[in-house]
């Protein structure tokens, strides 16, 4: 009857200490740093139907753009592009910026300073290494349109 006893009691501890908690915690990833565009997806769907969207891979001039985001809710865009004949890579927007990043939620604003107008969206995609980016632009109540941004993080 000991052996019984003991042998519950065992079973009974196993099964106590041996349920796994599926609750694990997400990683957060912070977006402050600086990332190098990839490539952007625009997606337009008009309210009648169809749509679509085009992936653009950048150039090697392009990808040397850099947005970078501060941990004080500050940046800077640079853009580069090939400019004249022959091309030669040249940065041809440099932009400071504000923005508001909502960790739970997802939902991204960001504001570039001389403007009066903001893009909103979200972040799709955060980790270690990658981010994506999606700014909604709804100016146009006859169609849905989008630019998601695909980044590389370099520092």
């Amino acid at each position: 009857m000991k052996k019984l006893a003991l042998l519950f009691t065992g079973l009974s501890l196993l099964a106590i200490t041996g349920c796994n908690d599926d609750d694990t915690p997400e990683l957060i990833y912070p977006i402050a740093g600086t990332w190098q565009p990839v490539k952007e997806v625009i997606t337009v769907i008009p309210t009648g139907g169809g749509g679509y969207s085009d992936e653009i891979t950048y150039s090697t001039c392009q990808q040397e753009s850099r947005w970078i985001f501060n941990e004080n809710s500050s940046g800077q865009r640079t853009d580069n592009e090939e400019v004249g004949t022959p091309a030669v890579c040249s940065v041809i927007s440099d932009r400071s910026f504000t923005y508001v990043y909502d960790k739970k939620e997802k939902d991204f604003e960001i504001k570039y300073q001389g403007t009066a107008a903001t893009e909103k969206g979200e972040v799709t995609l955060l980790t270690e290494t990658s981010l994506n980016l999606k700014i909604e632009d709804m100016t146009d109540p006859n169609q849905y349109k989008s630019v998601t941004y695909t980044f590389k993080r370099v520092q």
